[in-house]
């Protein structure tokens, strides 16, 4: 059953009044029908009290599904409030080890270790442990420990049997990773492939060799771009001699994506860090200041550039009616050309070795719709102005500054991405603001020899 929480004030208010009222009854039959994403939402619309309080009404298997899909920082907040035994017994004890080692992290070092010792499968929190000793950005950091394996030896009746048994320990069963003694992954068995073969057969016979799989060291990233170009719901995961270590299942590519977007999205908007419209203002202060700052000191070099020419527009005002027209433009045409080739890296569908035939192609796109608004600003100005100077030099400057703009913005993203620095941050402020006092600088300079020739 799903909920839009933030139109459902009728609810929230009847929810809230069950838990002052300590009525534990009325406020289960509120939420108990509810997914424990639905749940999770509630958090922000009550406080860290009341959704203690409402969180530990739940069952185990729904309250750690709960927990572990509330947003990070409400997560550190609401466990800081939970003794470290209730957060093994009734979260930990339930989760997949991907989402507890997730869970885990968050806590301060010593509860972690507190909350470690409380949980009563070593088999659990030793594979939390070693989940937590990756990197999160990483494929170990993604992967969870429950998936169900088989040697390559037994029968498919063997492995019938043993899905059965491991079957409970896992969510979504997707395929049976087959490996041999030493646990290298052979293959994979798909569930139509062993529910139509004989139960005397070999498993070897009946899976599939070639398989897709990534090491834990592999950038989330790059799993992601893996899953996506094969379609693939869940990938094995094995270390550096071919182990199975784990997989990875689609809901968290799907988490890597959003993350990487939002990330990407923010950077382009001049956000240094990532924050939420519920921070504190300090820390979207924090995050938002650096590239205004840097924005600032472009304007002013804007200005040392205009004041540089300030004996021309002494000569000619007419061309600082144009100033705002020649900036704008630059700016725009660098953040589009700068848009397609930072989308190109991210998918992954950008080759390096095609650098020069995309420049070229950038090239021509800038010439074709650097001419088409020259020749329209080229006839407005023939109607409107009175000097034959400023026609000639609005729209050759007008040229000039889109095509060095498309190639600025094709170019910087690539530098960015060579030196291992997110291509992104050249989609937002910094491409404005070099276009803006590289275009000004332009067209103050095809101003002084233009209306030498023309004036």
């Amino acid at each position: 059953m799903a909920i839009k929480i933030e139109k459902n004030r009728e609810f929230l208010q009847d929810l809230r009044e069950a838990i002052k009222a300590g009525d534990e009854k009325r406020a289960l039959s509120l939420i108990n029908d509810f997914h424990a994403a639905d749940i999770a939402e509630i958090y922000d619309e009550i406080s860290t009290e009341e959704a203690r309080f409402l969180y530990l009404l739940l069952d185990s298997e729904k309250a750690a599904d709960t927990v572990a899909e509330l947003d990070e920082d409400d997560r550190e907040e609401f466990l800081k409030h939970i003794p470290s035994e209730v957060i093994a017994h009734q979260f930990i004890d339930n989760m997949d080890t991907d989402d507890a080692a997730d869970v885990i992290a968050d806590l301060s070092v010593q509860k972690q270790q507190e909350v470690l010792k409380h949980i009563d499968d070593i088999d659990h929190s030793g594979d939390i442990v070693d989940l937590m000793s990756y990197d999160e950005d990483t494929a170990g950091g993604l992967m969870a420990k429950e998936l169900v394996v088989v040697n390559q030896t037994w029968t498919v009746l063997t492995c019938l049997k043993e899905l059965g048994r491991q079957a409970d320990e896992v969510d979504e069963v997707y395929y049976l990773y087959v490996v041999d003694d030493d646990r290298l992954l052979k293959g994979i068995v798909s569930l139509k492939d062993l529910a139509i073969s004989k139960n005397t057969t070999i498993i070897s016979n009946v899976m599939k060799t070639d398989v897709h799989y990534v090491t834990v060291d592999d950038g989330a990233e790059d799993v992601a771009l893996m899953m996506e170009k094969y379609d693939l719901v869940a990938i094995p995961v094995v270390d550096a001699i071919g182990r199975l270590m784990g997989r990875i299942t689609i809901d968290d590519v799907v988490d890597v994506i959003r993350e990487e977007a939002e990330r990407d999205y923010q950077l382009a908007s001049g956000l240094t860090e990532d924050v939420e419209h519920s921070d504190k203002v300090f820390r979207i202060t924090r995050a938002r200041l650096p590239w205004l700052f840097i924005g600032m000191v472009g304007g002013v070099l804007g200005a040392l550039v205009l004041a540089r020419f300030e004996g021309d527009l002494k000569i000619y005002p007419e061309m600082a009616f144009f100033i705002p027209l020649i900036a704008a433009m630059g700016g725009n045409v660098g953040i589009q050309s700068s848009a397609i080739i930072v989308q190109g890296l991210a998918s992954n569908t950008y080759k390096i070795d095609g650098v020069g035939s995309k420049l070229g192609k950038e090239f021509m796109v800038a010439l074709l719709n650097a001419s088409i608004l020259a020749i329209l600003i080229l006839g407005y100005n023939l109607l409107v102005s009175d000097s034959f100077a400023l026609t000639i030099t609005v729209s050759v400057a007008l040229m000039a500054v889109i095509v060095f703009a498309a190639m600025f913005g094709t170019l910087i993203p690539l530098l960015l991405n060579r030196f291992k620095i997110d291509p992104a941050l050249a989609t937002g402020p910094f491409i404005t603001t070099a276009n803006d006092i590289l275009g000004l600088m332009i067209y103050m300079l095809i101003g002084r020899v233009l209306y030498g020739v023309f004036a």
